[in-house]
């Protein structure tokens, strides 16, 4: 099977069991964040922060609240994707490195600030987390896609608890964690076949 993009999708699938012994290099861990970082968002803001757990201690304490999955203790590394609420402080940080120190541009991106001020900035705690965690989604995607590309395994996960989730690794109060991402080296292959939906029930024409 040639190694293009879409075939390495079709290769990927979540991986319920991890060969704990076999780890996520270095040099491929940062290619997976790079495309992390890459991620399109909403007006640029990347309103998200991800929390790499590879502490075996903190992965069994996890596993507690993540129902007692095995892929939360046998993976490489443990990405936990979480959204930002302090939504007017990342947009006046995102002025503030976009900018760069320079006055000129900073001036140039005030209407940008303005906008985002009245529009996302004015959110509330569960909006500005339901409004983030759209973004967040986005970039587990890429992580997902990245770690196709890489023959590397991986296992998207929304069945935990946040809240103690959040507990246990100590989260500033404008991060909550939103999805987890077990990635390393499946243990076997999957034992049934990739089931998808038909195209035409997925896509249509106007």
């Amino acid at each position: 099977m040639p190694n293009t993009f879409l075939n390495n999708l079709d290769w990927r699938f979540a991986t319920k069991k991890f060969g704990p012994k076999k780890k996520v290099s270095a040099k491929n861990l940062a290619k997976i964040l790079e495309a992390i970082r890459f991620t399109p968002s909403s007006h640029g803001l990347q309103p998200y922060h991800i929390i790499i757990v590879t502490d075996q201690k903190l992965k069994e304490q996890i596993k507690k609240y993540s129902f007692s999955q095995n892929q939360v203790t046998d993976c490489s590394h443990l990405l936990v994707f979480c959204g930002r609420i302090d939504i007017k402080k990342r947009i006046n940080d995102y002025v503030e490195f976009a900018s760069a120190g320079d006055k000129l541009k900073k001036l140039a991106l005030q209407n940008f600030k303005l906008a985002k001020m009245q529009t996302v900035g004015k959110l509330k705690i569960a909006g500005a987390l339901e409004w983030s965690a759209k973004q967040t989604y986005l970039a587990l995607g890429f992580a997902l896609a990245a770690c196709a590309e890489l023959k590397i395994d991986s296992c998207p996960m929304g069945g935990f608890l946040p809240k103690q989730v959040d507990k246990l690794l100590k989260l500033p109060s404008y991060l909550k964690s939103v999805a987890m991402l077990p990635i390393g080296y499946r243990a076997q292959e999957p034992t049934s076949p990739k089931f998808r939906y038909p195209k035409n029930d997925l896509f249509s024409e106007k």
